[in-house]
């Protein structure tokens, strides 16, 4: 059960730079927006369960408008609210399912963690509802790639080796990682073992942010369906200091702005943005950087479309 403060936002139609719709079926929606506020399976430093009602609390006064000068106005919003629940279990469940019936019905989705580990859900939701292979770009300083963190086969750093399990995520060519610089020693082991698409923070750097966008396309162009889950510490603590295990030498806001750019000139069907801990952060950088993602990605969205 989602909290008061939660519900009344959602059927405010300000949030959001105005563009929320609460009393829009979801089948007329352009994009669905939604969060899981869980952090019950992180390694080190909680918070991130605060996010999707900070982050949502400093959407009443942004403009619905992209840095590029255009009116996202006209794009329908429908917030969802909270996944919310007595246990992991039953929260998972629910998003499971409720993504399962979004992706069914090919609505474009957001989602707002929470830590990685709600990634999870939404991944065996996408896999329920698809028949084909789909791929995952993951943004984020680490590779998620652990078999388990201390005992727990759902940690927040398990996420992508959950989604090699899945049915449609046919082998680790589907997935491609962006701006990792840090690794366990179980994940150093297995990607000794196995072939894993990424471009590293390091080698971003001298590559440049053109050249990885190509380098994510050409590898995932055998893939008709896309979904793109965004670390907030994929960033540099500089830009997004509020995270639970923030890592130095990430990318700096330009890049992951115009890599996101890129990114969704492939078939994105949806992303989210996790691991943003407002407590961790007394000037909330980080949640201003999670809104400033969301936007962008919605004006992305609209101009493939063609209404922008």
């Amino acid at each position: 059960m989602e909290s008061q403060s939660t519900h009344d936002m959602i059927q405010s139609p300000e949030i959001w730079g105005g563009l929320n719709q609460p009393k829009l079926d979801i089948k007329e929606a352009d994009a669905i927006v939604f969060g899981i506020p869980w952090d019950g399976s992180v390694s080190f430093r909680s918070g991130a369960k605060e996010a999707p009602s900070a982050l949502r609390s400093i959407t009443y006064t942004v403009a619905p408008t992209t840095e590029r000068f255009e009116s996202l106005e006209g794009f329908k919003i429908k917030d969802l609210g909270d996944f919310e629940g007595a246990d992991r279990e039953q929260i998972f469940g629910q998003v499971e399912e409720a993504v399962a019936e979004l992706v069914k019905e090919k609505k474009f989705f957001t989602m707002i963690g929470g830590d990685h580990s709600v990634t999870i859900p939404v991944l065996k939701g996408i896999n329920k509802a698809v028949d084909q292979a789909f791929g995952i770009i993951h943004i984020d300083a680490h590779f998620d790639l652990c078999e388990a963190l201390g005992g727990d086969t759902l940690s927040h750093g398990c996420t992508e080796r959950r989604a090699l399990e899945l049915e449609n995520v046919t082998g680790p060519e589907n997935l491609f990682f962006i701006g990792i610089r840090s690794v366990e020693p179980q994940e150093l082991e297995f990607i000794q073992k196995t072939t894993v698409p990424v471009v590293s923070a390091r080698d971003y750097s001298k590559m440049g942010t053109a050249a990885v966008i190509e380098k994510a396309k050409a590898a995932l162009a055998h893939l008709e369906a896309i979904y793109i889950t965004v670390d907030i510490d994929a960033l540099d603590p500089a830009y997004a200091p509020g995270t639970g295990t923030p890592q130095l030498g990430g990318l700096t806001a330009r890049e992951l702005l115009d890599l996101l750019e890129g990114l969704f000139e492939l078939p994105v069907i949806g992303f989210d943005v996790v691991e943003v801990a407002p407590g961790l952060d007394p000037s909330w950088t980080s949640v201003f950087a999670a809104r400033k993602i969301v936007m962008e990605c919605w004006g992305h969205a609209m101009r493939k479309a063609g209404r922008l």
